[in-house]
């Protein structure tokens, strides 16, 4: 018997619209991550504060943790609320800047 292949339809590349649509699903991903992680930041925390007071009160140590942990979350947030992502608009931009 002959080998008869059949192809696989081609999958259109997605139009505009599932563009926009998987954009806007991967920033409220984004958003739903951050605000898990500052839910775990503030609940951990708060259980090594605990920890903290019940064995001593000395030395504050639970503030390294509070402070590095703090810093991550920080750029996370920036990232997730302030950082834009790059425009046609800004590659024109920075294509008429660079002529000469």
């Amino acid at each position: 018997m002959a080998d008869v292949s059949r192809e696989e339809p081609q999958a259109t590349p997605p139009g505009p619209a599932e563009q926009d649509r998987g954009k806007a699903r991967a920033r409220i991903e984004r958003r739903r991550k951050f605000a898990a992680d500052l839910v775990a930041y503030v609940v951990i925390n708060l259980g090594l504060i605990v920890a903290w007071a019940v064995t001593g009160a000395g030395d504050f140590w639970p503030g390294w943790v509070l402070g590095i942990w703090g810093v991550f979350l920080l750029l996370d947030a920036w990232n997730v609320f302030f950082r834009r992502p790059v425009t046609e608009e800004d590659i024109d931009r920075e294509l008429r800047r660079n002529r000469p």
